[in-house]
């Protein structure tokens, strides 16, 4: 089973930036697709972004394009969150999630494996 390892959350002014980080105990990591996805209280989890196995197709919610970047260090077995141009709006427990299959997929119930989440708080 693969365990998933988030980090890099905390509380940022809007306008800031913040880089998450999700490390991933697989050695095959690289097989993988990736995905980020974020939980507001009282909302349902939604996706944010999504990464192919090689790094060369990426997928965004329309609500963080142009701000959010995702990316991959396969050699690291770790994915990344680059978020700029924060709003209140993005404040929300942010998760990591990993896939087998042939490409992206932008919703929770196609990902086998799951972080356990990192805050992250917008203040206006």
């Amino acid at each position: 089973q693969v365990q998933l390892v988030e980090s890099g959350g905390g509380l940022v002014q809007a306008g800031g930036s913040l880089r998450l980080s999700c490390a991933a105990s697989e050695r095959t990591f690289s097989s993988y697709a990736m995905g980020w996805f974020r939980q507001a209280p009282g909302k349902e989890r939604e996706f944010v972004a999504a990464i192919n196995w090689s790094g060369g197709s990426t997928y965004y919610a329309d609500s963080v394009k142009g701000r959010f970047t995702i990316s991959r260090d396969n050699a690291k077995n770790t994915v990344y969150l680059q978020m700029n141009s924060l709003k209140p709006e993005d404040t929300a427990v942010y998760y990591c999630a990993a896939r087998r299959g042939i490409g992206v997929r932008r919703t929770p119930d196609e990902y086998d494996y799951w972080g356990q989440g990192t805050q992250v708080t917008v203040s206006s």
